[in-house]
């Protein structure tokens, strides 16, 4: 049994370690010039998709508490098939957010104004990192993972002491630029200027200009719920704590922005013109506050370091938690003896973190992708947590919400609204990038498979087909989501609800009542 050694203090410290980082530097930023002033209810959409999907997994967190359980509840619920797709689509957002977090704190490197640091200068061009920039964009992620190397106690006691800072300085940052010249009028005093390119961007916002990214690390509290200390009840309150001082702090820090930029900038460039490489950093300096500029420049390595660190952590246990499905090489999730981590995920991770970074060298595009890659995963929850209704209806349930019958398939059909906003290729790129994980997926099972083919295609098919639903729907959907526009907006709204809503009941008939795994689950339940 594992040692629970993490407080609620603590795991709520974790959670917004990983909530607050990359997101708050440049976030208000992309969605203000994807959204205008609108992309303040981008940031309400997108605390509330998070915060539905967050209530799913908190019944199944408390009622299943083990460390990188969101690679195992699919598992217990539909057999091997589906638990593989759920997880590799999880791992794989967990193991972008490592480069993007490093990527994050080159960037506003690149941009210092000071003359002894002109050498920085050239770590980014044209939006991209540069070669130079990458042995930096490294150097970050080796000692991200060097952090977790050693010790849960050392991982914690770092993520508390960076954490009041992380929160402190974009309070600061929302306070002075509020009170150094905020333009109400950037607002707009029409429903046109408020939304100037209409309502599908404030949705698109959501999920390409990093809003999904910035709210998904709640996912943290539940992949370490093993370690936690009284799981039943810290898990459901460090996430709902932490993720409710985050959605505050994003939403505020988006009035700041809009209200900070001048009337003539907005008249010259518009919302999508804006042009800042270190958007806050960038404004602070135009408004003469200089010093706030070095404590931006300063926070853009604390706040990327600390998310960078906490998810370096999150994708290591989710990576050997996989293992423990038998579905990808069991020395992945060996624990080091003495300090009780997966030393072996955690470098597989920075591996895997380094070839992506070193093909998708832009942040956005990489929140873009880990966005929609996370939102996959996340779709399996609520047809999960309805299944463990079905299957185990006896279970100790320290969260037991009589709406959840309701809530599940609502949650279920936002995801995918979610995921067609991430806009096509990408929605389909990511898919894809799912998809290739099959071919380790079907040597290892028919490796160590217990379960036929057939049986597995019966409780997982419906998954297969609703990825190919989700592709086809990004092509031909409407040309605010870079689509063909066969299907007009927001015509292409209602078929995806509707049809997901077919996904979702067939999902929850697919449930696998013999799952091999199950066995485990129940292991786990009677300790709760």
């Amino acid at each position: 049994m594992q040692k629970r050694s993490i407080s609620l203090f603590s795991a709520t410290m974790l959670a917004l370690s990983s909530l607050i980082g990359s997101g708050w530097l440049f976030g208000s930023s992309e969605a203000a010039s994807v959204a205008g002033p609108a992309a303040v209810i981008s940031w309400v959409i997108g605390a509330v998709v998070i915060g539905i999907v967050a209530f799913n997994y908190i019944e199944l967190g408390v009622m299943l508490p083990e460390s990188g359980g969101m690679s195992r509840y699919p598992q217990y619920s539909h057999g091997p098939l589906v638990g593989f797709i759920a997880s590799w689509a999880n791992w794989l957002s967990l193991v972008a957010l490592i480069p993007i977090e490093a990527v994050a704190a080159v960037q506003y490197m690149s941009t210092w104004p000071w003359k002894w640091a002109n050498w920085t200068n050239d770590f980014m061009q044209n939006g991209q990192i540069t070669g130079k920039g990458l042995i930096v964009v490294f150097l970050f992620m080796v000692v991200f993972t060097l952090l977790n190397f050693w010790s849960v106690s050392v991982l914690t006691r770092f993520t508390n002491l960076i954490s009041v800072f992380k929160i402190a300085i974009p309070l600061l940052t929302i306070i002075l630029l509020m009170s150094s010249g905020f333009y109400v009028e950037n607002f707009g005093s029409t429903w046109h200027e408020f939304m100037p390119n209409g309502s599908s961007p404030v949705f698109e916002a959501t999920t390409v200009s990093g809003i999904i990214l910035s709210y998904n690390a709640f996912q943290t509290v539940i992949n370490i719920g093993g370690e936690i200390k009284d799981p039943q009840k810290n898990i459901f309150r460090a996430i709902t704590i932490s993720l409710t001082v985050a959605t505050i702090i994003y939403i505020l820090l988006q009035i700041a922005y809009i209200g900070a930029i001048t009337p003539t900038q907005l008249a010259d460039h518009g919302w999508s013109g804006l042009d800042f490489d270190s958007p806050f950093a960038d404004i602070a300096i135009l408004l003469g506050i200089h010093w706030l500029a070095v404590l931006l420049y300063l926070d853009a390595f604390v706040s990327p370091f600390g998310t960078g660190v906490s998810f370096a952590a999150t994708s290591g246990r989710t990576l050997a938690a996989m293992t423990l499905n038998r579905r990808i090489p069991k020395w992945l999730g060996e624990v080091d003896s003495t300090y009780g981590n997966p030393r072996f995920a955690y470098l597989a991770n920075f591996a895997v973190g380094t070839l992506l970074v070193m093909v998708f060298r832009d942040w956005s595009l990489l929140a873009s992708v880990m966005a929609t890659a996370t939102l996959i995963a996340y779709a399996t929850g609520p047809v999960t947590v309805m299944a463990f209704r079905k299957l185990r209806p006896n279970y100790t349930r320290p969260v037991h919400s009589k709406w959840m019958p309701v809530i599940a398939p609502v949650t279920f059909v936002i995801a995918s609204l979610a995921i067609y906003w991430a806009m096509w290729p990408t929605t389909v790129q990511v898919i894809l990038a799912i998809l290739l994980g099959l071919p380790l997926y079907m040597y290892y099972d028919h490796k160590n498979g217990q379960i036929s083919w057939r049986r597995q295609l019966q409780s997982g098919g419906w998954l297969l087909v609703y990825l190919v639903f989700l592709s086809v729907m990004s092509y031909v959907g409407s040309k605010g989501f870079n689509g063909q526009d066969w299907i007009k907006y927001p015509y292409d709204f209602f078929i995806i609800i509707g049809v997901s809503l077919g996904f979702y009941y067939w999902g929850l008939a697919s449930r696998m009542a013999d799952s091999p795994d199950l066995s485990d689950a129940d292991k786990l339940n009677a300790r709760v």
